[in-house]
C-alpha cells in the first residue's frame, strides 16, 4: 500500500492537485456518496441483490484515491493505519468474540 500511496503523491503533485486536509476530508466524504448511490441503484434500493458494476469499481477507486490522497496531506502512512486497525480488530475478536466496537461501561439508563 505504501507503493500506491507513493504513486498517488506523485499523481497529485504531477497535476498540482495539492490542497488542504479539510478538503481531501471533504472529497473523500463526497465520492463515497457516489459510491453509495452507485450502490443504492443497483440493489433497487435494497431490493435486489449487490452484484459488482464497472460503475463500482470506478466509484471505489475515487474512494481509495480520495483516501490515499488525504493520509498524504496527514502525513500518516497508510499501511501503517489498515496494520493498527487489522491489530485492533484481532483484539477485539480474541476478546468479545466479534470485530464490532464495544461501549467500555453503560452510562446510566
Amino acid at each position: 500500500m505504501r507503493e500506491e500511496q507513493a504513486v498517488v503523491a506523485e499523481f497529485v503533485h504531477a497535476h498540482g492537485l495539492e490542497t488542504d486536509g479539510w478538503v481531501r476530508f471533504l472529497d473523500l466524504v463526497s465520492e463515497l456518496g457516489e459510491l453509495s448511490k452507485e450502490l443504492l441503484k443497483v440493489s433497487d434500493y435494497g431490493k435486489l441483490p449487490l452484484t459488482a458494476t464497472d460503475a463500482m469499481k470506478d466509484e471505489l477507486g475515487d474512494c481509495m484515491f480520495s483516501l490515499l490522497c488525504l493520509c498524504g496531506v496527514l502525513e500518516l502512512d497508510a499501511k501503517d493505519a489498515l496494520d493498527g486497525a487489522l491489530a485492533k480488530y484481532e483484539r477485539r475478536i480474541a476478546q468479545y468474540g466479534e470485530a464490532g466496537q464495544r461501549d467500555a461501561a453503560p452510562e446510566s439508563r
